[in-house]
């Protein structure tokens, strides 16, 4: 497996456990899914910015992260 896919593995599992300790535990969904989002901000950061995989304009690494954060805003918010 290349860099990106365990990358892709690690928002994964942080995604999916996230939900799971949501939906298994006394754990509010809520606030297991805005710490899974989190725990895979570093690795999103990681990929996009300081090793991003292909030259990408400015524009798209700036949309994506918008969109990103105001998940993670999200998340935050409803878990409060």
């Amino acid at each position: 497996m290349h860099r990106y896919d365990w990358i892709l593995l690690a928002i994964a599992i942080a995604l999916v456990g996230g939900g799971l300790v949501g939906a298994l535990t006394p754990v509010p969904m809520e606030y297991g899914l805005a710490a899974a989002f989190v725990l895979a901000t570093p690795f999103v950061y990681d990929a996009m910015f300081r090793n991003p995989p292909l030259p990408a304009s400015d524009f798209q690494r700036a949309a994506t992260a918008i969109i990103w954060h105001a998940l993670l805003i999200w998340a935050v918010l409803a878990a409060i």
